[in-house]
């Protein structure tokens, strides 16, 4: 995904052309003359004037070949923190679709977050950004091409903070980008990080290919040829591809096989484009016989896709002088998908913009409906392990299939079925044989879960546990038997202090003057008072005080005059007859 040294709207807007004819060119120039004005003045840490980064940003969503919507709020995508723009203004210019889109995009400013550390900031930022996300996924398309330009400008910035950017955009950004199926952001994302991470092993790598790509450049050239000749005699019509695989993913390779670069063949890969599946098929057979397969490496993503919707076919085979190289062969529209994950099929103009069926955003939604009422710190923890590679697939007795991540347990199996299902688990047949919950699942178990009423989650379950969705639901059915413990030793404790001065629960519960004590102490409910007390945090016997006080004084408040109506004359002394009592009079001294 490259980009001009110095991106014109005139660049985007024949990039638009190309795949949208009839696109809103005053849309997108309304949007750059508008952004041209705002950033006047402004310059990045490059020594560049501002604009040069929302002009990158509105040009890879142009190479994504996405709306002009989309587009325009890449142009706009900063005004609303850089500039005192209001987004009244913006709706004003550009309607309600676009601006929604732009505020989706800002952050919380300090001022106006609750939480006092900037870490739990940015992951409530995050989490606000990805809720936006489900209602309109272009919000977190436009905010990966914002990362992606500010990846590839970070030498400007101060060591520890390309560090500090570079592991968030590792953490979170690119393998947010791998589950929407981006492989050409994710794979860049990566290979930037990984020179800000790891320099010295970048520089290494780097060269090391170099020299033996250059090596192996007659050898690559000999099998390209081959695999053409392959095509074209079995009348398939297919386009080869060759690359060099991105940086980091050789590098992580090298760490798990614990070798050396020259140690490892297969950085070299091809890809076969053809035009059907029966095509995808028939090519890996012809090419089986012409090279021998190394077993364990034959992937069928085309029958099994992944969890993002990449689809293709994969294998490794021994090639001539016994080198083995990785061919992958799909169709054009795998092909696109592949590379653009969901931007790739999302047609706003016929479908709007609200992804219904779409796994990858039901995928980011559970996740959010699953982390409701957690901390910043807990939401991004499940986030980061929700994001890791889904690499195990199991299947239920019926033949539903499952993915999750390596080092997934019968547990996590329990809690994919359902929340219940989870929390009464006992265990599992997997493959016929009963196993214990903290069984890891491998590639092709089938999976029957075993559970008893008798069973609830236990704090060690954490410890078993490995998908978010999980340790999330395990935390909440433990802070809720918490909560509710605390109350029941809340309301005991309450209990005996009022009754050491002569009251009762039943006598305080549900009255004004409790309404009152609530509200002026900000608590929600008379439960959340008594889980306060239970838990510690507010002493029962100043709850009981303060409680009390307000009963007795509106008791006394109930048996004095509510309003004077007239003074009368007596004999004996001026005398005030009360509203409310014609028998009570109080005489004056």
């Amino acid at each position: 995904m490259n980009t001009p040294p110095k991106v014109r709207i005139e660049d985007i807007l024949d990039r638009v052309e190309q795949y949208r004819p009839d696109m809103d060119e005053v849309l997108l120039r309304h949007a750059y003359v508008f952004a041209a004005n705002r950033h006047q003045g402004q310059v990045r840490r490059s020594g560049e004037a501002y604009l040069i980064h929302p002009l990158s940003v509105a040009w890879i969503l142009a190479d994504m070949e996405l709306d002009e919507v989309a587009i325009a709020a890449g142009l706009l995508h900063d005004i609303p923190e850089d500039t005192k723009t209001t987004a009244e203004e913006m709706e004003l210019e550009f309607g309600p679709v676009v601006t929604r889109l732009v505020v989706a995009l800002t952050k919380l400013s300090g001022f106006e977050s609750k939480y006092e550390s900037r870490e739990a900031t940015e992951a409530e930022n995050f989490r606000r950004l990805l809720l936006a996300s489900t209602d309109d996924v272009r919000v977190i398309l436009v905010k990966l091409a914002d990362r992606l330009h500010n990846m590839r400008t970070l030498g400007f910035l101060r060591p520890d903070r390309q560090v500090a950017i570079s592991r968030e955009t590792l953490d979170i950004y690119a393998p947010i980008a791998n589950r929407l199926g981006i492989g050409s952001i994710k794979a860049e994302l990566e290979d930037l990080c990984f020179r800000y991470l790891h320099p010295r092993e970048a520089e290494r790598l780097e060269q090391a290919i170099d020299e033996r790509s250059q090596a192996a450049e007659k050898w690559f050239g000999d099998l390209r040829e081959a695999l053409d000749g392959i095509l074209k005699e079995a009348g398939i019509e297919g386009k080869v591809e060759g690359r060099i695989k991105h940086l980091y993913s050789i590098w992580q390779k090298l760490k798990r096989q614990g070798v050396e670069v020259e140690s490892v063949f297969d950085f070299l890969a091809f890809r076969i484009i053809v035009g059907t599946v029966a095509d995808c098929y028939a090519a890996m057979g012809l090419i089986h016989q012409q090279w021998p397969p190394v077993p364990g490496r034959i992937k069928d993503y085309i029958a099994i896709p992944k969890p993002n919707a990449y689809q293709s076919l994969h294998t490794t085979v021994i090639g001539p002088e016994g080198h083995p190289f990785e061919i992958q062969i799909r169709t054009r529209d795998m092909h696109a998908i592949a590379e653009h994950g969901i931007a790739a099929h999302w047609s706003y103009k016929e479908r709007g913009s609200k992804p219904v069926d779409d796994s990858r955003i039901a995928w980011l939604r559970g996740l959010l409906d699953t982390t409701k009422g957690t901390s910043p710190r807990e939401f991004l923890d499940s986030l980061k392990v929700d994001l890791y590679p889904e690499e195990v697939y199991c299947f239920t007795p019926r033949g539903d299939v499952f993915s999750f991540p390596r080092g997934a347990t019968v547990l996590d199996f329990a809690y994919r079925i359902h929340t219940d299902v989870g929390h009464h688990c006992v265990g599992a047949t997997v493959n016929g044989r009963w196993v214990p919950l903290k069984t890891q699942l491998t590639n092709g178990d089938i999976v029957e879960v075993s559970t008893s009423n008798q069973q609830k989650p236990h704090h060690d379950w954490l410890e078993i546990a490995v998908s978010g969705r999980a340790r999330s639901k395990i935390r909440s059915w433990l802070k809720r038997e918490e909560r509710e413990r605390a109350e029941e030793v809340g309301r005991k404790l309450l209990e005996k202090e009022l009754r050491r001065v002569g009251k009762s629960w039943k006598r305080v519960t549900g009255t004004k003057e409790m309404e009152e004590y609530l509200r002026t102490h900000g608590m929600a409910s008379e439960e959340a008072a008594l889980a306060a007390v239970g838990f510690g945090r507010l002493p029962a016997s100043a709850v009981a005080e303060e409680l009390v006080g307000a009963v007795e004084e509106q008791a006394s408040a109930a048996r004095l005059p509510a309003k004077v109506e007239s003074i009368s004359p007596r004999k004996d002394g001026p005398v005030l007859e009360v509203t409310g009592d014609s028998d009570f009079l109080v005489y004056r001294a």
